[in-house]
């Protein structure tokens, strides 16, 4: 397939499972909070990771649609992101010990998915 053909394809479907995820994540919130505390609360407030599973499939598509110089980059940018997220998630580890407030989980996902983009954006415009 044509490399503008496979971005197209690609980014209509992240979209949509971001626009799903957005959709479920928002009614799960209105709904699930005010529900009592028990197993369907539970499922409620989780439900908007099937959209987060649709866009994994999303991204494993395109993965697969990618040449292999492309998909090597696309590796090597994310293990240097999981190798800046380990590092900054140990010290903070150390820091809380200190008296530095908890972090949610959430707060990895954050760095991880900055630090990769950042990766990938320097990358680009170092191989220019």
């Amino acid at each position: 397939m044509h490399e503008k053909k496979i971005g197209r394809i690609y980014l209509a479907e992240l979209m949509g499972a971001l626009a799903i995820y957005s959709l479920i994540l928002i009614a799960s919130i209105k709904f699930g909070r005010p529900m009592p505390e028990g197993v369907l609360r539970t499922i409620v407030l989780a439900s908007p990771m099937l959209g987060f599973f649709l866009g994994i499939w999303a991204i494993v598509r395109q993965y697969h649609r990618i040449d292999e110089y492309i998909r090597r980059t696309l590796l090597e940018n994310l293990g240097i992101a999981a190798a800046v997220t380990a590092a900054v998630s140990f010290t903070y580890g150390f820091m809380e010990t200190a008296g530095y407030p908890l972090l949610s989980a959430f707060n990895v996902w954050i760095v991880m998915g900055a630090t990769w983009g950042l990766t990938t954006a320097a990358r680009s415009w170092w191989n220019r």
